[in-house]
This record gives C-alpha cells, structure tokens and sequence, in this order.
C-alpha cells in the first residue's frame, strides 16, 4: 500500500507541478485536481492508486486545486475532481468529473502510443461518435467554440458569439480546448475542418461564414429559438420549486466547501428542495448576483424569496427560524 501511495506524487507549490510534469521516462503525466472536503475526490484518488498498479510508466500527481491556485487558474480548474493529461508537458486532453470508467479509458489510450488491437479502436470511434452524437443534441443550438461565451480565445468564436447574442439566440457552448478528444472528433463526424461550429437540434448549421450569411438574409432568427430575458429567466428559476439551491455542483455531489455545508444544514432539515448548478450557467451565475444583490453563493431562495447564503442559513437554523422559513410559515 505504501508503494502506490508513493507512486502518487503530491504537487505542492507550481514549480514542483512543473518539475512533475518533466519527469524523465514518464510521456504521459494524469493531475488529478483535488479539494480534501469532496469525497468523490477521495475516490477518484483510490481509482489512482490501482491505475498506478497497472500503468507502470504513466506519472500519475494530486494536486490540491485550492492550495495550489495559480495552477488551477492558469488551467480554469472551476470544479472538483478534474484530471488534465499532459505529453511533453502539454496539456493534451481534459476530463471532469468523477467519472471513473472514462478516466480508465483516458489513461488507457493515451498511454498507448501506437500499438492498440483494432477491435479497440473501432469500440473507440464507436463510442466517441456517440458521445459526439450526444453533445451536438445537448441544447437546440449548440456553439463549439474556442474559450467560452463570456471569455472567448479566437476572433471567430467571439464574433460568433456576438451574433447570436445581437439576435438574443438561447445557446448552450462547448470549449473544444477542454477536450482534445472532440476538438478532432467533431471535424470528422461533421465533415467540418474548422472551429467555431454551429448546430441547431443536432444538425450543423456551419461556421462563421455560415451565420453572417443567414443573418444577413434574415434566416438565423426563424432558425434558432430565442431566449427569454434574463430577469424573466431568473425570475422562473428562482421560483422553479418551493425551495431553490443556487449552488456550485448538486446535491448528490458539492463542488465547493460551502455549497456542501449548506446542503448538509438543508437535507438534516427534511424540506423537500431542488438545486442549480451555477458552474453550468454563466449568464445565471453572474445575473443572479445582480438579481438579488447578493455577491456570492451559495444562495437559498424559499417562494422565489433570497433567504441568504451559508451564514445567514446558519444563523437561522441555530435560532429555529430555518425550517419556518422554508415551509413558508414565516
């Protein structure tokens, strides 16, 4: 047991993460970006120390996301368990979650060079063009794009983003930096070389050229739905259940310390609730804040109505005026 533990190397400041990403011998090196209160976290890292059993020449790093945090930023580490797998110490691909089976399959086929059975790589494309099939269908338009709506990386994926926004287009986005897998899984499936990419209820509209075409002709707003104003959108979901949870990650699984706090004061109260994740949602996550003139979260709403955030709920609760509260009694 002591042997795996140590195949595990603990990244404690950024030079030692850079010093572990050059490790001599060692072409492809997993960090698992951990935080010490998520038990999906603990885990994962028990699924480590058997993939460190079976993959002898894979560099497998904890780092702590939170104790390390120019790291984690530099790499837009926003939630907990997420692994990077780098070559050359380049990052190479991206998974996040707690997602045992699909980080096996990762460490797998990246620490295969060259040598995989053929009944393998076709399972693979099977699979990846499923999961292609899958993220094309996730919203009625889907954008893939380099960066994200509010930070994009290129030219054409902001002025890309800008249209829609002009035309009040409801979207959902995919980095394709996050996951090299589907940045050139996408090309293939879509026959469609470049990024961004634009798809309407799972079908490819095209790229850039594509949608100034349709703009110009007037075609893009009765080909896309449109999204209802933010104000209104957040008026709905704050009222979506009795009582609403704004909070990052769910409640079967907290990606942050507080969040988990609030979700233990809450289920030991028994009232029936549901939750938002806010890491989903960029446009929620900052309009709310403005919304409710509350800066942080989590934040509990009863009847559409800001109770507060962890303190407040904690203040409340060690009063009893919690659970009055959320029964709308009070």
């Amino acid at each position: 047991m002591a042997e795996q533990q140590a195949a595990v190397a603990e990244a404690g400041s950024a030079e030692h993460f850079r010093e572990l990403l050059q490790q001599p011998g060692r072409s492809l090196v997993v960090v698992h970006f951990w935080a010490p209160w998520a038990p999906q976290c603990n885990q994962m890292n028990d699924v480590l120390a058997e993939l460190v059993k079976e993959h002898s020449q894979v560099a497998f790093v904890k780092l702590e996301a939170e104790a390390v945090p120019e790291v984690s930023e530099k790499y837009e580490i926003t939630s907990v368990p997420t692994f990077l797998f780098f070559k050359n110490s380049q990052k190479i691909d991206r998974l996040d979650g707690a997602h045992a089976p699909e980080l096996t399959k990762k460490v797998q086929r990246h620490a295969s060079s060259s040598s995989i059975p053929v009944v393998s790589n076709d399972n693979a494309k099977d699979d990846l063009t499923a999961r292609l099939k899958k993220l094309t269908s996730a919203a009625p338009c889907m954008l893939f794009m380099k960066g994200s709506p509010q930070e994009p990386r290129c030219g054409f994926s902001r002025q890309l983003v800008e249209i829609l926004n002009k035309h009040n287009i409801l979207f959902s986005s995919f980095d394709i930096f996050s996951d090299e897998e589907v940045r050139q899984g996408l090309k293939t499936y879509s026959n469609w070389p470049t990024y961004p990419q634009f798809y309407v209820a799972g079908e490819l509209i095209g790229g850039l050229d594509i949608v100034k075409e349709l703009e110009a002709s007037g075609e893009l707003d009765t080909v896309c739905p449109k999204a209802p104003k933010l104000e209104e959108r957040l008026k709905i979901l704050t009222h979506k259940a009795s009582v609403m949870l704004f909070m990052k990650g769910n409640k079967q699984m907290a990606k942050c310390g507080f969040s988990k706090q609030i979700i233990e004061l809450l289920n030991s109260t028994g009232v029936d609730y549901e939750t938002f994740d806010i890491l989903e949602d960029e446009e929620v996550r900052q309009g709310l804040k403005k919304y409710s003139n509350w800066p942080t979260y989590p934040q509990l709403y009863a009847k559409g109505e800001l109770v507060g955030g962890l303190d407040i709920v904690k203040e409340l609760n060690e009063n009893g005026e919690l659970l009055p509260i959320l029964k709308g009694e009070n």
